[in-house]
């Protein structure tokens, strides 16, 4: 003979002692359990950290030869036009810097002279000697002072840079002012009434630009390069 089985849903007993039916759990609003990783996952997870690690390696090279092209943004070819900056200073009062026309400045590896004008200075007169300063090529090489007007001495100067490279690379300059050979003066007299008239402005000084090769290895052009990049005396 068959039997019927009944189902009956859970009795709880409330608070008057009577049974209190109650409704049957819904399988449905359980929370779902936390699945565990599979292999398929874990796969996955590894695959990602590979290529983000790949993805931090290319970056790294990327940053790495970004740096070693900069270098050779600066890099020079024969000919080129190397910038140079100047500032002078007088009784005290220093200008700012200013830009050099092109056909002043020193053209890379040629030996050249040029007659660059002087500026008169601000509250100029006379009394005082008046020094001016360069700053030379992308690497802004400081040079000292230089006293050009008012030299206590009846020369017209030269101001004669000495200029060391090695390839395409500028590796230090100095500079000091010289009296004007007598042959300049004797073929171009003009240059010493102008100079020397106070009414005259600017002044033109002739800056020869003077260019030695070095080679890759040189004990003693560490010290030149030293010197070059040297802050300028104040």
């Amino acid at each position: 003979m068959a039997q019927n089985w009944i189902v009956r849903s859970p009795i709880s007993i409330n608070k008057s002692g009577a049974p209190k039916r109650t409704q049957p759990i819904n399988p449905k609003s359980c929370p779902s359990p936390i699945p565990l990783p599979t292999p398929a996952t874990t796969t996955m997870a590894a695959r990602r950290s590979r290529a983000a690690t790949g993805h931090r390696l290319v970056l790294s090279v990327l940053m790495l030869l970004s740096s070693a092209v900069l270098p050779l943004a600066s890099a020079y070819r024969p000919g080129d036009i190397v910038p140079m900056l100047r500032s002078g200073q007088y009784h005290g009062s220093r200008s700012v810097w200013f830009d050099v026309l092109g056909h002043h400045c020193p053209a890379f590896a040629v030996n050249r002279e040029v007659m660059m004008p002087i500026p008169k200075p601000t509250g100029f007169t006379g009394a005082d000697p008046y020094k001016i300063t360069f700053q030379i090529g992308h690497e802004k090489f400081h040079l000292p002072w230089l006293y050009v007007i008012n030299r206590k001495i009846s020369e017209v100067p030269l101001i004669d840079f000495h200029l060391k490279y090695s390839g395409n690379d500028l590796l230090g300059v100095t500079a000091k002012v010289v009296d004007m050979p007598h042959h300049y003066v004797e073929v171009h007299p003009d240059i010493r009434k102008n100079f020397w008239d106070p009414h005259k402005w600017p002044k033109y000084v002739l800056v020869r630009y003077t260019w030695e090769e070095q080679s890759e290895i040189d004990v003693a052009g560490g010290f030149y390069v030293l010197f070059g990049s040297g802050e300028y005396i104040g």
